[in-house]
């Protein structure tokens, strides 16, 4: 995967702008003593939306691509989370967090949307490797409990 087929990825450049959004209008308006805490928490969970949908993206097989869609999906709704509370301790006016609000809503569904798709299309699944398992072999394993071989008469 290269950056060009990233960029054309609506749900990434939107989570990307998200996150641009939050560093312009939010993270400024944070008082001194939150500078250090809840602003590291806005730019951990904002910028690890997109960075989560690109790392899916390059993944070999759309399941891993939708496990990290859903690990976006968890960092939206993190960054949703700060936003309220800044909103509710004064840090925010209330235009800019209804509009990040109403962003944050928009690219939800759109990750849902792009999930969709790559069920759908199953991406990677006819790919050379990709039926294979990373794991052991199943075997049968003798377990000794409290002294006892057969762990099924405790």
């Amino acid at each position: 995967m290269s950056v060009q087929g990233l960029k054309r990825l609506e749900v990434w450049k939107r989570a990307k702008d998200f996150a641009l959004r939050i560093y312009r209008e939010v993270l400024p308006k944070l008082p001194l003593e939150e500078k250090w805490g809840l602003a590291q928490q806005l730019r951990r969970s904002s910028v690890s939306i997109a960075a989560n949908i690109a790392e899916g993206h390059g993944r070999f097989h759309y399941q891993d691509n939708v496990r990290f869609c859903y690990i976006a999906r968890g960092s939206l709704e993190e960054t949703l989370s700060h936003l309220v509370f800044c909103h509710e301790a004064g840090f925010v006016p209330g235009e800019i967090y209804a509009s990040l609000e109403k962003e944050g809503q928009e690219i939800e569904k759109m990750i849902y949307g792009y999930i969709g798709y790559l069920v759908k299309t199953k991406q990677g699944a006819n790919e050379s490797g990709a039926k294979r398992s990373v794991g052991e072999e199943q075997e049968i394993y003798a377990v000794e409990i409290f002294g006892l071989e057969d762990p099924t008469h405790v």
